[in-house]
């Protein structure tokens, strides 16, 4: 056989060769070489099996391609929530969390909407510095996502009360509820050390958690500290009430019978008597 014809025939085979491959791949990414399939299907299946065996950069091709390349059938939409998950396991918290946020804006009647919520709300939790809950945490700004947690927990217990989901959420708000408040106590206790003794500040403080984190299993030290502080600064007015709102809160608390005693036992509020006005010296002229 001629060069020329056999050269003609090997190049005929490589298509042939070529064109069967084109079933099973289209072309390969140039960043990671993921395969990609003509139709979504197989991509999402792919893409899925990427996910469970924690492959996420080739999962998050995948499911781009489908949803960039397949926008207007099914598989788009799992796609879409898809990329959200790839970027949160590869602690893209920023970029996973508009992803999710705008699959439920887009979807609100997808069986799923709940699911992207808590995911957009947990992306808050997972941005909370590892050094948070090590009391106190480093700076002021590191409670930013903590109440972004706490705000965003708060919003999906509130929207999806029947969701499966909601008593994960719930427990997660309650710790971080929990360590807002501590972290205030822990505050609180510092003003009242010997050397510094700043009752103001402490009633700020144990306020703070009594009005925001009431229930989270601090209310008794709370109401009792108020109680102390408030003596400390004469309003015994104020230390009774402490402990009144906390007896009505708490009615069949173990310390009620002492919340009451201390009551009792409260000095009465001095009276603030104002001097005599001095007398014109016109008067009686």
């Amino acid at each position: 056989m001629p060069r020329v014809m056999k050269l003609r025939a090997v190049l005929f085979i490589c298509a042939l060769a070529i064109s069967g491959c084109a079933s099973i791949t289209s072309f390969f990414s140039s960043d990671n070489e993921v395969a990609f399939s003509p139709d979504p299907e197989t991509n999402m299946l792919r893409a899925d099996t990427a996910m469970k065996e924690k492959n996420y950069n080739e999962a998050a091709a995948l499911y781009e391609y489908v949803k960039t390349k397949f926008p207007y059938v099914e598989a788009a939409t799992s796609a879409e929530l898809g990329s959200a998950d790839a970027d949160f396991e590869r602690e893209k918290y920023i970029e996973a969390r508009d992803r999710y946020q705008t699959f439920v804006r887009l979807h609100p009647t997808h069986p799923r909407n709940d699911y992207a919520a808590y995911r957009a709300a947990l992306s808050h939790y997972k941005e909370i510095p590892s050094d948070f809950f090590l009391l106190p945490p480093a700076s002021e700004k590191d409670q930013v996502e903590v109440r972004n947690a706490m705000g965003a927990m708060s919003e999906f217990v509130r929207n999806y009360p029947s969701s499966p989901l909601r008593p994960e959420a719930q427990k997660i708000l309650d710790e971080v509820k929990l360590r807002l408040a501590e972290h205030e106590m822990y505050v609180a206790d510092f003003y009242t050390h010997p050397n510094r003794r700043r009752w103001r500040a402490v009633v700020t403080r144990l306020s703070v958690v009594e009005k925001n984190y009431g229930g989270v299993g601090l209310d008794s030290r709370v109401a009792f500290g108020l109680y102390d502080a408030y003596l400390q600064l004469d309003e015994p007015d104020n230390a009774k009430a402490a402990l009144q709102r906390y007896i009505e809160k708490n009615p069949a608390a173990e310390d009620v019978n002492r919340a009451r005693r201390l009551i009792a036992e409260a000095p009465a509020q001095k009276q603030i008597v104002a001097p005599p006005a001095e007398a014109s010296p016109d008067a009686g002229t």
